[in-house]
């Protein structure tokens, strides 16, 4: 069973006159929050006023950035050299830390395709835990839990939180589903809560074709752009707790 976990959220990710997301609403209910840094979505205003909702709720800060993709919204994979993956890392989270406090983040969790390539290919990963590590030895790297990406962060000598998601499939080997397959993202309120006790008292979720898959969680990412995340945000949230489960932000806990 599960002693203690971080509940984060994608938010910011509203662009100009766009909103998206219900971030005023999810905050509240999370331990850390994953910033979008402008290039999937997020622009300085929309940074500066998420930055301002999170920090007066008390909820530790992150940066997501992506590849830039304002087009597909970060999903669609596209091919860097390692030092272009380095550079715009520094960029968006160089971008995040001039609105935060003590110019100082919690975490780094990369978003959509860049997420996602860093967690099957070595290369990348490397690029990515590099550019963290550049920018704040103390910064904590969020990886997909299980994922070569993982290996490498921790060989690395950083500190890394590992990312397990509640309303997301995985493949019998932990890998997430791609979006372009059915079923790859859950909706059903019980499906997703039945995931989360689950994964709470044994640790383990089953796949989207129904293999238990163990999972090593120090974070528990629900989505906030779907119009159930609040209410799913707060059932999980309680059910955690019932479970003898206490939820803190990463940096209390990840060594």
């Amino acid at each position: 069973m599960l002693g203690v976990i971080d509940l984060n959220a994608d938010v910011g990710e509203s662009f100009g006159n766009m909103t998206s997301g219900l971030d005023e609403e999810i905050i509240p209910f999370v331990t850390s929050v994953n910033i979008a840094t402008g290039f999937h979505s997020g622009d300085p205003n929309w940074i500066d006023k998420t930055v301002k909702l999170a920090e007066r709720f008390g909820i530790s800060v992150g940066a997501h950035p992506s590849y830039p993709d304002i087009m597909g919204f970060g999903r669609r994979d596209m091919s860097f050299e390692d030092w272009e993956i380095v550079n715009l890392i520094k960029y968006q989270v160089g971008a995040l830390l001039q609105f935060v406090k003590n110019k100082k983040i919690q975490h780094v969790k990369p978003h959509g395709a860049l997420y996602n390539k860093a967690s099957s290919d070595p290369y990348q990963a490397n690029a990515v835990v590099n550019a963290i590590k550049e920018i704040d030895p103390e910064i904590i790297h969020v990886v997909l839990s299980g994922s070569i990406w993982e290996d490498i962060a921790k060989k690395s000598g950083v500190r890394v939180a590992r990312e397990c998601f509640a309303d997301r499939a995985i493949t019998s080997d932990g890998k997430l589903v791609s979006r372009n397959v059915e079923g790859s993202v859950i909706s059903e309120e019980g499906v997703i809560i039945e995931r989360v006790i689950k994964l709470a008292e044994t640790g383990i979720m089953n796949s989207i074709d129904g293999t238990p898959v163990k999972i090593s969680a120090d974070s528990l990412c629900l989505h906030g752009d779907n119009e159930n995340s609040v209410k799913l945000a707060s059932i999980i949230r309680k059910e955690l707790e019932n479970a003898g489960i206490e939820l803190k932000p990463m940096h209390t806990f990840v060594k």
